[in-house]
């Protein structure tokens, strides 16, 4: 395909324009598939795997379909703060010149602030549900003309438990509107979600990119757990000049390592849910910049962390589910670049892991690094990572390529 194919998806030659200066050379498969039925009004259901170009798939049909009116028309609703304003900065390059006025609405940030903009006017909102709903009990935002809802990240807002919020929002809305929901996973939940909210929908589905699986290489280190930040700063040292993404449970967690990481001279920025957003976009913006190369987050602000070139994702610990091993990876190797998601695997964080594998379908590559071990063989290994398969339990694959087959 070639960049004609954006205006072949009904695009007018002023989007197409946009989107090449902003470097597109041609559409993903979740932009060809949706965005003529977005443009036709249609409610949809869209699965695609982080990082496959959905953003733009539900923004640049909105932004083709809305003329500036100052009556907020479209609302989009972002599990994270993060999420949100990423979707904001795209919304903003996409529409400038179509003289859209997009507006954020997100905790965090003044709430004074967030209501002078929206009664200066906004032709589309992002934001996240608890924050819209504070705004709604003011009175607020205006939503009575409201023409498109896109709800991004389905799975993710019914794991944070966002549900009733989102209920108490579409009661406000118009009942004769265009709905869109995009996830990552597919689940009964994310069906059933659907099914409340949408009419007469098509169903969409990105399969997994053989570029994206060709370019993020996947390992696991077995290394006992006192040694994993002497693995950490070892991994840091051999590749001086490449980002990392450091993955931690909790967000104590997150702020010991990234002392130590500091102490051991390195330029360190933290994300997680006790900073606030002022803090939060400091640190993603060093990260952008250069000025940090290594920034340790927790899974709550993983699906809102856009930035190029990551070169390494690093699972300090074990994730929980397959679904939080999935988008922790998805930071990396995007959009057909290089890149890295390594693992650091306790004795006691086997079976996890085997879960993970056998539930995300796919098997990591183990992986030494001299002076590191858990102590065993890689016999002895691969026997306990067998033995962790069979007892763990047999679920519904998490893998966005597998998981309505």
């Amino acid at each position: 395909m070639s960049l004609n194919d954006f205006n072949k998806l009904g695009l007018c030659a002023q989007l197409v324009n946009v989107v090449k200066r902003l470097g597109y050379t041609e559409p993903t498969e979740i932009q060809s598939k949706t965005i003529p039925v977005a443009l036709a009004g249609r409610d949809l259901m869209a699965s695609a795997e982080t990082g496959s170009g959905k953003t733009a798939a539900f923004l640049l049909p909105i932004i083709e379909r809305l003329k500036p009116k100052g009556a907020p028309r479209a609302l989009i609703l972002a599990p994270t703060r993060e999420l949100a304003l990423q979707i904001d900065a795209n919304a903003k390059s996409y529409s400038r010149a179509a003289r859209l006025r997009t507006v954020p609405v997100v905790g965090g940030e003044s709430a004074p602030r967030q209501i002078k903009a929206l009664s200066s006017g906004a032709d589309i909102i992002i934001a996240t549900p608890g924050r819209l709903n504070d705004l709604i009990e003011r009175g607020a935002v205006p939503l009575k003309a409201i023409e498109v809802l896109v709800l991004d990240e389905g799975d993710r807002m019914l794991d944070m438990g966002f549900l009733p919020q989102v209920r108490r929002i579409v009661r406000h809305l118009p009942r004769k509107r265009q709905t869109m929901l995009f996830t990552a996973t597919l689940s009964s939940a994310v069906e059933r979600l659907a099914r409340e909210l949408l009419i007469d929908y098509v169903r969409v589905e990105a399969l997994q990119t053989r570029a994206t699986v060709a370019t993020l290489t996947q390992k696991a280190y077995p290394v006992l757990s006192h040694a994993k930040i002497p693995l950490l700063l070892a991994l840091l040292k051999q590749h001086r000049e490449e980002t990392f993404l450091v993955f931690t449970q909790t967000r104590r967690g997150a702020d010991r390592l990234a002392q130590v990481l500091e102490a051991n001279r390195h330029d360190v920025v933290t994300l997680h849910s006790d900073r606030n957003q002022s803090q939060r976009n400091r640190a993603l913006a060093s990260f952008r910049s250069g000025g940090a190369r290594v920034l340790v987050a927790t899974d709550v602000a993983a699906r809102g962390i856009d930035v190029d070139d990551i070169s390494f994702v690093i699972n300090y610990e074990v994730p929980a589910t397959a679904d939080d091993y999935i988008h922790r990876v998805g930071r990396t190797a995007r959009a057909g670049r290089d890149g890295s998601a390594l693992t650091l695997v306790s004795p006691e964080e086997e079976a996890m892991l085997a879960y993970i594998e056998r539930s995300a379908g796919v098997k990591l590559e183990r992986a030494r690094l001299n002076g590191f071990s858990d102590g065993r063989s890689e016999e002895q290994i691969r026997l306990a990572t067998e033995i962790a398969l069979l007892r763990s339990p047999s679920r519904r694959s998490f893998n966005p390529s597998r998981a309505s087959r």
